[in-house]
């Protein structure tokens, strides 16, 4: 993939020439932008239940924000479907995901406020997420993929969360400063990912429960996100 940035010319620069420490907000997707969670969680006990396995609720809790070949190799090694590879297990998954998608993505509250809010005061948004490209499109169609500046999917990274290359590579196409961003994430792997790529992170707590850690501040939704607290959050910085 090329890393140059989707924004308009001297658009990276806005929110320096306006006086702006923020730089730029960077958004996971799911259980973050949309309530999707069940639908993998659903997916993956589908299919394992299929190569004769059960999936339970810690199995699902402790793959919440990875990516598919990740929770593939984990679904071979819990059902012993050494036939399969952690690729053809992703496939599956994803299969059956994108059926449960047809019927819409719910969004999180305060989601695509947050995101209006972000185009319409000029701040570059990107949409950083695990989720693979051939899925990015319908999954977040709630709010619209054109609505971001930018889009980083989990099939065009040279690792994926919880490594910081994710949001390192949405800075660096956005031409920003990875410490002047703030990240949303709702799970340990996203938290950890953005953390360590240097961005301010919120955290908003959805399915899993998320240790403190410093550079992370947490929040209980994303509504009333708004301007002024997102830029009080980097300005020391």
């Amino acid at each position: 993939m090329s890393e140059q940035s989707t924004l308009g010319p001297d658009a990276s620069d806005a929110a320096v020439s306006e006086g702006r420490h923020l730089q730029a907000v960077l958004l996971d997707m799911d259980g973050t932008l949309i309530e999707s969670e069940h639908l993998w969680g659903e997916s993956e006990a589908e299919l394992v239940a299929e190569l004769g396995g059960v999936w339970t609720e810690e199995d699902h809790t402790r793959n919440v924000g990875n990516a598919a070949e990740p929770v593939g190799r984990y679904i071979i090694d819990l059902t012993g479907a050494d036939h399969l590879t952690p690729r053809e297990v992703a496939d599956r998954l994803y299969a059956r995901f994108r059926v449960k998608l047809a019927g819409g993505a719910q969004l999180r509250p305060g989601a695509k406020e947050l995101v209006t809010m972000l185009s319409e005061t000029g701040v570059p948004v990107a949409l950083v997420t695990s989720t693979e490209r051939p899925l990015v499109q319908a999954a977040i169609g709630g709010i619209g993929l054109d609505n971001f500046d930018d889009s980083v999917a989990g099939d065009e990274v040279a690792a994926n969360k919880p490594d910081p290359d994710p949001y390192l590579r949405a800075a660096r196409r956005l031409g920003v400063d990875p410490a002047r961003c703030v990240a949303f994430e709702d799970s340990v792997v996203g938290v950890t990912s953005a953390a360590e790529a240097g961005c301010l992170t919120v955290a908003v707590p959805n399915h899993v429960e998320i240790p403190s850690r410093e550079g992370v501040v947490f929040r209980d939704s994303l509504v009333g996100v708004d301007l002024d607290w997102l830029e009080s959050l980097v300005a020391d910085r």
